[in-house]
């Protein structure tokens, strides 16, 4: 039946709901055009922001460099080389200095003490600080973390006289733990004050999966927290141990002959009348560079440290 047998697609009613497809490959010029210029100039934005990124980066780098190299060059220099000299890199190293430090000042064992005061301190401050940032996270005593950051606050010379009468009457005036002690006002919570903030973005989850298991408190503690905030003990105890490495305040005060710090022999090069600047520059090397190389050697633990309290979860 010819009238009857129009088929489905040819039905006029039906070509009339048909939409016209859009001709895409017949796009003007100047659009494709537009869109290639949109995209050279993002690419061309992000270079100009990585160049002024990176030229932003090496002139930090040379700013905080820059004392470092010149007292490490001053280090090798006579006194009349640092004092009259007009070009800084023009000049006949010596090692005198250092052998002056060595030798005739004898700053190993000044090195040794304070090693000693520092890593005592640290790790004191750590056996205490510890349990008591935890305490504090898991348990939310929060007036005790007031408490600690106000110890961290007051300026250390408040309590300088009453540690010397302290330690006067109990005998241990000018000994390691005089320094210790006193080093561990400042070191102890600080190390306590950043690990708050550190276990409190610990999930719960797992010491409590642990004390189901079978641990008790204590054991959640040390075997589920202290492994996962290793980044964080990481970084309080580098900060510990550079405030404890550059006192100069309570080791001047406390200390005794055969007690004596880096930051207070340095005085030694430090007379009435004149100074000696290429002992000074050297002892002042001595000074810096362990706690520059174990910077180094730590930094990525550090950063994570610094970044994973920021969060919680």
């Amino acid at each position: 039946m010819g009238g009857t047998g129009m088929s489905q697609a040819t039905r006029p009613e039906n070509r009339a709901t048909e939409l016209p497809t859009p001709d895409t490959t017949n796009r003007p010029a100047d659009s494709r055009l537009s869109t290639g210029r949109k995209a050279g100039a993002t690419r061309w934005d992000y270079v100009l922001l990585q160049g002024l990124r990176y030229v932003a980066i090496v002139l930090i780098t040379i700013i905080f460099l820059l004392p470092f190299l010149w007292m490490t060059l001053s280090s090798f220099k006579t006194q009349i080389d640092i004092t009259t000299s007009k070009n800084v890199f023009q000049f006949t190293p010596t090692t005198e200095n250092y052998q002056n430090v060595f030798g005739q000042y004898n700053y190993l064992l000044y090195l040794v003490n304070s090693l000693v005061v520092a890593v005592g301190s640290t790790f004191l401050s750590l056996v205490l600080g510890l349990p008591a940032a935890y305490a504090i996270a898991r348990y939310r005593v929060g007036w005790l973390g007031v408490v600690l950051l106000t110890a961290r606050i007051v300026p250390g010379i408040t309590f300088l006289i009453p540690w010397y009468i302290i330690f006067s009457r109990i005998g241990i005036i000018g000994s390691y733990w005089a320094l210790i002690l006193s080093h561990m006002l400042v070191g102890l919570p600080f190390i306590a004050w950043i690990m708050i903030s550190f276990f409190e973005s610990l999930p719960v989850d797992l010491e409590e999966a642990a004390r189901v298991d079978g641990a008790t408190a204590f054991g959640a503690f040390f075997r589920i927290s202290l492994p996962l905030a290793v980044p964080g003990i990481i970084t309080a105890s580098i900060m510990s141990f550079i405030f404890s490495w550059n006192n100069f305040m309570f080791s001047l005060v406390l200390s005794g002959d055969n007690t004596k710090t880096l930051p207070i022999a340095i005085f030694n090069f430090i007379s009435y009348s004149s100074v000696d600047w290429g002992g000074l520059m050297a002892a002042a090397v001595v000074i810096t560079l362990p706690v520059l190389l174990l910077t180094l050697m730590v930094q990525r633990y550090v950063v994570a440290g610094l970044t994973s309290g920021a969060t919680k979860g």
